[in-house]
């Protein structure tokens, strides 16, 4: 089975400290296999087999706000 990419809209994101916040929620999530967070463009990328609604919850849980972009 290949890995998915899924791209999350983050929002809330003021600085290196948050990206790498968000960056840490969502390598913690069962699944994931590569996490890359981009502070400029607002966008996560995720490669590996995570359920979207999971890396949300994760990325609120750090203080942003996040959807599917």
């Amino acid at each position: 089975m290949s890995n998915e990419t899924i791209r999350l809209s983050v929002t809330g994101m003021s600085c290196g400290h948050c990206a790498a916040s968000t960056e840490k929620a969502l390598k913690a999530v069962d699944g994931v296999e590569q996490v890359s967070v981009n502070l400029e463009s607002g966008e996560a990328i995720v490669t590996g087999h995570a359920n979207i609604e999971t890396l949300i919850a994760a990325v609120i849980e750090a203080g942003f706000e996040a959807k599917q972009a």
